[in-house]
């Protein structure tokens, strides 16, 4: 039997427990409103697409940020959402949201458990696309979140941030 995905309410009840600053749910509730957005343009072209588990998955992407706010975050929130027992579909999106995902050497050069950190999912991947249009609870384009990476030398992570806009871009044109 597989376990039940939070609705909206309950998946802010469970960020608010864990101790995510007011800004982090914001941050939260704005990401999963474009996530919807862009989740139902997937829907309308027939993509099979699980709107809740997209709501839920991104209301819940940075619940680790209760625990720190760098990259770690992914790992941190991965242990907090097996902690609440969240399903599966869950934890992968929390853990494969950062930087368009995280390689296999980057994830040890992190010391983060040996597993995959490069979302795979369509929801993963609209969750995670989101979440990088989203800067605080303002809308940005792609296109910033890009040279920010840039900026700070994360040019593998600006290059998969590319893959995935032209990923989801392709897959809404056809």
């Amino acid at each position: 039997m597989s376990k039940q995905l939070p609705n909206r309410e309950q998946a802010i009840k469970i960020l608010q427990k864990n101790g995510c600053p007011t800004k982090v749910i914001t941050h939260c509730q704005a990401v999963a409103s474009l996530a919807i957005e862009i989740a139902e343009i997937f829907k309308a072209k027939n993509y099979p697409v699980d709107l809740e588990l997209i709501e839920a998955g991104a209301l819940l992407h940075d619940i680790g940020r209760s625990k720190t706010h760098n990259v770690n975050h992914a790992i941190e929130g991965m242990k907090l959402a097996q902690t609440e027992d969240l399903p599966e579909a869950i934890i992968c999106i929390i853990k494969r949201h950062v930087g368009a995902g995280i390689t296999t050497e980057e994830a040890e050069q992190l010391n983060w458990p040996k597993d995959n950190y490069i979302p795979q999912t369509l929801e993963e991947k609209i969750v995670c696309y989101a979440d990088k249009c989203i800067n605080g609870d303002d809308r940005i384009s792609v296109e910033v979140t890009i040279k920010q990476l840039h900026d700070k030398k994360l040019d593998d992570a600006a290059k998969r941030v590319r893959k995935l806009y032209n990923e989801i871009t392709s897959l809404l044109e056809r």
